[in-house]
């Protein structure tokens, strides 16, 4: 058999493969999809529990869109679907790729990896559990006399998953300090050099994604530039433990 045919056999392979995996990323989707189905309203009472927590005895969210009580329960069941499915789907993902890697890519990817996903998670409870809480309490309190705040729900959830998301990535910030050091784009002696210039972007980033209160910028801020510094320790922890990936 010939070298081209050789090759078309091993990318039908890979392909084929690829099709499987992928097919099965869907199908955990689904299936998580479909087990949290039945608790859609009860995903959205949770999700919009810190804003009722901050408002009047008679406050509450609304419908504007006549479909929006069924669409809007099932958009947020989807995205936590997605969050329950991702550790399976992230694997199916690895599985694809692991074997073209070197065993030293191996080694550092997959401990970046599962960290990577575990410090999503956190950023997202960090806004629900923290900082969701502190920006309501602000945006409520400011609220004109004469006015009744009453978002609608469909409004609130983009708002929400919104700032989750941001929080998620926020919290990889450890991650992308590591992967720079580990990729020889800097050293640890240039961020430790930067690190004013850091906490200026950081504060920067903070207050985008945050209400102008001062508060909700801080809790953000804070986390981010804690992050940053473990990324730099660890990353130099790593590289005197390999002095050959700091070359």
């Amino acid at each position: 058999m010939s070298d081209d045919a050789d090759t078309g056999l091993g990318l039908m392979g890979h392909l084929l493969e690829l099709r499987m995996r992928t097919m099965r990323a869907l199908l955990a989707l689904g299936v998580a999809f479909l087990g949290l189905l039945p608790f859609a309203n009860d995903l959205y009472a949770r999700l919009a529990a810190p804003l009722l927590a901050h408002l009047p005895d008679s406050g509450q969210l609304i419908a504007v869109d006549v479909a929006s009580p069924f669409f809007a329960p099932m958009k947020l069941t989807l995205f936590v679907a997605l969050l329950v499915a991702v550790p399976f789907m992230l694997y199916q993902a690895w599985a694809f790729v692991a074997p073209g890697l070197y065993r030293n890519e191996k080694r550092l990817a997959l401990p970046l990896l599962v960290a990577a996903v575990l410090l999503f998670y956190v950023g997202i409870a960090f806004a629900y559990f923290v900082l969701l809480p502190a920006m309501f309490a602000f945006l409520t309190a400011t609220v004109p006399e004469g006015v009744t705040m009453m978002p609608d729900i469909n409004a609130y959830l983009s708002f929400v998953l919104v700032m989750g998301l941001a929080a998620g990535l926020a919290f990889e910030m450890p991650i992308a300090v590591l992967v720079a050091l580990m990729l020889g784009w800097v050293t640890p002696a240039q961020l430790s050099e930067w690190r004013g210039y850091v906490i200026v972007v950081i504060a920067i980033l903070a207050a985008l994604l945050t209400p102008p209160d001062g508060l909700s910028m801080v809790l953000l801020m804070i986390p981010m530039w804690l992050l940053y510094e473990a990324g730099l320790l660890v990353g130099r922890l790593l590289l005197r433990a390999n002095p050959a990936e700091a070359a």
